[in-house]
């Protein structure tokens, strides 16, 4: 598949720069996205929290 080692690690470090672009442009859209209110880490609706004069 490879010639020599030239080929196989410049193959390698471009595999590992795409690798890193992909992440980079994955970690941009995630901060873009608003994250959603409302949701705990198991992903379901809380119930609204009460405070003190609430609770009647």
């Amino acid at each position: 598949m490879f010639g020599n080692d030239a080929d196989f690690l410049l193959s390698l470090h471009r595999t590992h720069a795409a690798e890193l672009r992909a992440e980079a442009a994955a970690e941009r859209l995630a901060r873009s996205v608003p994250r959603r209110a409302g949701r705990s880490w198991l992903g379901r609706r809380q119930p609204a929290h009460r405070t003190g004069d609430d609770r009647r």
